[in-house]
C-alpha cells in the first residue's frame, strides 16, 4: 500500500511538473547541456584537447569570420586517439593551420599569400609532400579570442566544467547538509546547539571569501575548486533538513517506531529521510545553480579552473577588455551561457518545489 501510494504521488508530481512551462523549459536546457557536454569533442569545430588550437594571426575576430587555411602536416607524428580517449580528451591536430589570402600550386610546392594581419601579408612557399586537400576554409561562427582560438568550440567544451562543478558540489553539499541536518533535527539538545553554532559561523562568512580560503588550503586546480565550492553550499541544506526533521520527529509514526524499540539509525534513514527528499531535490537544483556562479566567479578572479582548460568564467576574464572595443560578443557569449544554465536550474527547482508540495497533490 505504501509503495502504491508513493508511486501514485510520484506520477502526480511528474504530471504537475510537466504542466509547468518554465520547469519544462529549464529541463530541456539542462538535457541539451548534458548532451553537449558528453559529445563536446565530436560536435566542436575545434576537436583538439581543451579546444586550444591557437592561431595568433586571427586573434580577436568578430562572429562569422571566415578564412582560408593551408594545412601543413606536423613534423612529429600525432597519435590517433581511440573513441573513449577522444570522447574524454579530444584529438590532437595532425596539421598546423596557416591562414592565407590566396594560393597557387607550382609543381610539388604551394605558393601562398600568408595572412599576418588586416593589411599585412607575406609570400611563402610550402612543400606539398604528396598530401591532398591542402587548403580548407573555416568559419568561426562566434569569432576568435585574443589567442585565435574558436570561441564556439571553447563554449561547447566549457559546459563540461560548469556541469561537473555543479554535480560534484551538489554531492558534497547534500552529503554534509543532510547528515548534519538529520543529526541536529533528530537529537536536538546539545547536539543541535553545536551544529547550529557551526552553521551560523559558516553562514556569516561570504561564500566567495570562504571559497577563497579553502582554495588557498587545497591549491588552484580543476578538482580543488569543485571541492571548495561543495564545502560552502551545505549550510542551506542543513538548515532546511533540520527544520523538516524537527516537525517530522513529533509525528505519530515516528513515536510508534520508537515505542517498538527500533534504533535511531533505522528511524532516521528508513522513516524520516524518505519524507524530506522533496526539499532535498529542490535544494540540489538551487545548489547546482549557485555552484555554477561560484565557479565562474573563481575562474574570472584567477583562482578557479586554470588555462588552457576552457571555463566560461575564465573566458569572460580573457575577453572582457573587448566589451568596450570592437568585439563585445567574445565576453558576452560565455556570460549568456552562464545565465541560461543558471536560469534553467532555478526554473526546474521552482517547478520541483510546486510539484512536490503535498498541499497541491489533490490537484
Amino acid at each position: 500500500m505504501v509503495q502504491n501510494g508513493s508511486s501514485s504521488f510520484i506520477k502526480s508530481a511528474w504530471r504537475r511538473l510537466l504542466k509547468n512551462k518554465g520547469a519544462v523549459f529549464g529541463l530541456w536546457i539542462i538535457v541539451l547541456a548534458v548532451a553537449t557536454a558528453v559529445s563536446a569533442y565530436f560536435i566542436a569545430p575545434d576537436h583538439s584537447p581543451d579546444a586550444n588550437r591557437m592561431i595568433l594571426e586571427i586573434g580577436g575576430q568578430k562572429p562569422g569570420f571566415t578564412m582560408l587555411f593551408l594545412r601543413v602536416p606536423k613534423q612529429k607524428p600525432v597519435h590517433k586517439a581511440g573513441f573513449l580517449d577522444r570522447l574524454l580528451h579530444g584529438q590532437e591536430d595532425r596539421f598546423d593551420l596557416i591562414p592565407i589570402r590566396s594560393w597557387k600550386q607550382q609543381g610539388d610546392s604551394m605558393i601562398v599569400q600568408q595572412y599576418l594581419d588586416e593589411d599585412l601579408e607575406e609570400r611563402r612557399a610550402y612543400f606539398l609532400n604528396g598530401s591532398s586537400q591542402q587548403v580548407v576554409e573555416k568559419t568561426f561562427w562566434l569569432g576568435t579570442d585574443k589567442f585565435g582560438r574558436d570561441i564556439l568550440s571553447r563554449l561547447i567544451v566549457g559546459v563540461r566544467v560548469s556541469l561537473a562543478v555543479g554535480l560534484i558540489a551538489v554531492v558534497i553539499s547534500l552529503t554534509i547538509g543532510i547528515a548534519l541536518g538529520l543529526w541536529a533535527g533528530y537529537y536536538v539538545g546539545r547536539t543541535d546547539r553545536v551544529i547550529m553554532w557551526l552553521i551560523n559561523v559558516v553562514w556569516s562568512i561570504p561564500a566567495l571569501l570562504l571559497v577563497f580560503a579553502i582554495t588557498l588550503v587545497l591549491g588552484k586546480g580543476f578538482w580543488q575548486v569543485f571541492v571548495a565550492v561543495g564545502l560552502t553550499l551545505w549550510v542551506n541544506t542543513a538548515r532546511i533538513i533540520r527544520t523538516q526533521v524537527l516537525s517530522i520527529r513529533e509525528l505519530a509514526y515516528v513515536e510508534a517506531a520508537k515505542a517498538l524499540g527500533l534504533g535511531d539509525t533505522r528511524i532516521i534513514f528508513r522513516h524520516i529521510l524518505p519524507n524530506v527528499l522533496g526539499p532535498v531535490m529542490v535544494m540540489a537544483t538551487s545548489n547546482f545553480a549557485s555552484a555554477i556562479i561560484l565557479e565562474a566567479g573563481l575562474s574570472f578572479l584567477g583562482v578557479g579552473v586554470q588555462p588552457p582548460q576552457p571555463s566560461w568564467g575564465l573566458m569572460i576574464k580573457e575577453n572582457y577588455n573587448f566589451i568596450i572595443t570592437h568585439n563585445p560578443l567574445l565576453a558576452i557569449s560565455p556570460g549568456i551561457c552562464i545565465m541560461l544554465l543558471v536560469l534553467a536550474f532555478n526554473l526546474l527547482g521552482n517547478g520541483l518545489r510546486d510539484a512536490l508540495d503535498v498541499r497541491t497533490g489533490a490537484g
